[in-house]
């Protein structure tokens, strides 16, 4: 079949304009300076998927001085002619892409990085900064009105950054969604122990130092990393169920011990394996300091840090965290309810496993316990706002939903839920919606109702 004179100029026409919009799409262009979280607009970066953090630290607990040199490697997502990392703060001296320097402004917490030349899109890339100050700790409403983030100890500091803390010690995309891999290397005075994420690759001591290598083989977001320094008793071994664990404790705190850190530790490790799946990690762990300003605890991968000695339900939280939060990790930071809802809620199967109190007394002690007009049911708890994210109805009535989940479908398709949740997104993140979507093919029953009332809807549900 020919084509007319008239079609054949339009489809000219038509390949040239086809053309000029690949051309367009395929332009190198500055990545985004976030990814557009709506309650950190600007924490990650667009452009690029972080792939590994090789982090050098040295810190001087004298002055708070910490120098650091973060190369990160990375994969460009589009042409990239520059592209942003979050840092707080810090001073940066130099910046180099794959080994040559690279020009870089500053714009509050964003620096923006140009290299000599363009990241094409599919490219892995190095970029290598080398930085120092002192860090400074965030406030605010967020963390229960306590500061968060690197915090200076009696003898050395206490790091623990969720949710958008760890860009005041290092650069980085600083955000659960573009996790990567990490070697953490630690220089501190002789005398003080660095504690990271994952194993323990080496240490030594030169001249008046104290070095530690860290490396986290497993995806990890940036507010889970941390670079804890200070005097700690430390006890390694095996959980009865062949784990690696790895307890440091401040000596301070040695005399104050409520309860078996180590033992809890390793038997709380076990116990969610066999109900959550596979343990992800290679390691196991507590981090213990004397730190009462804090008056917290965070889930830091493989190893949570309590601010104190905790009690056992604190422990138990945050090790259920390493499934959810940790492996699997939010998408957003407004399904925070997929973190703090799950760890509070095994919270309530380890005291049904104790035999103390069943999950479902559990639940109506905190139901009963709260009159319809408490604030307490104010809040959406799947999308809480960024300054009450972390408010307790994000914990219990988190909880409170899958305790009601779990009565509606049954305890088999409930407990086959659990480990499919975390072997579908095993070192990846999700949200609400995947969750909602998976309850319902586990157990074959439309649930819409449920989540809308229990997540979305504001106002003490009936029962």
């Amino acid at each position: 079949m020919a084509l007319s004179r008239s079609a054949r100029l339009g489809a000219l026409a038509t390949a040239a304009a086809s053309f000029l919009v690949i051309a367009a799409s395929s332009a190198p262009a500055p990545g985004a300076d976030g990814i557009g979280d709506t309650y950190f607009p600007q924490l990650g970066n667009g452009g690029f998927d972080a792939r590994h953090y090789d982090l050098s630290l040295a810190y001087n607990p004298d002055t708070d001085r910490l120098d650091g040199r973060t190369t990160l490697t990375a994969r460009a997502t589009q042409n990239l002619s520059s592209f942003d990392l979050d840092l707080q703060k810090l001073e940066v001296t130099r910046v180099e892409v794959d080994g040559r320097r690279a020009q870089f402004t500053r714009d509050g917490d964003e620096i923006r990085i140009t290299p000599r030349g363009v990241l094409r899109k599919g490219r892995t890339f190095e970029v290598a900064v080398t930085y120092g100050g002192v860090p400074e700790p965030l406030g605010g409403p967020i963390v229960f009105g306590s500061d968060y983030g690197w915090m200076k100890t009696a003898d050395g500091v206490f790091v623990a950054c969720e949710p958008n803390a760890a860009s005041t010690w290092f650069p980085s995309s600083d955000h659960p969604s573009d996790k990567a891999t990490y070697d953490i290397r630690i220089k501190a005075p002789k005398g003080l122990t660095g504690v990271s994420n994952g194993r323990l690759v080496s240490t030594y001591d030169k001249g008046g130092s104290t070095y530690t290598h860290w490396r986290e083989s497993k995806p990890m977001a940036t507010y889970l990393a941390t670079a804890t320094i200070g005097k700690f008793d430390v006890r390694t071994g095996r959980t009865p169920g062949g784990t690696p664990i790895y307890v440091a404790i401040d000596p301070v705190l040695a005399n104050s011990n409520t309860v078996d850190v180590y033992a809890v530790t390793a038997a709380a490790t076990d116990y969610w394996s066999q109900v959550f799946g596979p343990y992800p990690f290679e390691e196991t762990g507590a981090i213990v300091d004397d730190m009462p300003e804090a008056g917290f605890s965070l889930e830091v991968q493989s190893k949570p840090v309590y601010s104190a000695v905790r009690n056992e339900t604190t422990i138990v939280h945050e090790l259920a965290h390493q499934w959810f939060g940790d492996s699997v990790s939010v998408a957003h930071w407004k399904d925070i309810w997929l973190n703090e809802g799950f760890a509070t809620y095994a919270q309530w199967l380890w005291a049904e496993h104790q035999g103390t109190r069943s999950a479902h007394a559990s639940f109506l002690a905190g139901y009963n316990a709260r009159p319809a007009d408490s604030a307490f049911w104010r809040t959406a708890v799947g999308d809480p706002q960024r300054d009450t994210m972390f408010a307790s109805a994000v914990y219990q009535r988190g909880a409170m939903t899958l305790q009601v989940l779990r009565e509606r479908i049954g305890d088999a398709a409930f407990f086959k839920l659990l480990p499919t949740w975390t072997r579908l997104h095993r070192y990846g993140n999700a949200d609400t919606a995947d969750f909602v979507r998976l309850a319902e093919r586990i157990s074959g029953q439309q649930l819409d109702d449920l989540f809308q009332t229990w997540l979305f809807t504001t106002g003490k549900p009936s029962l």
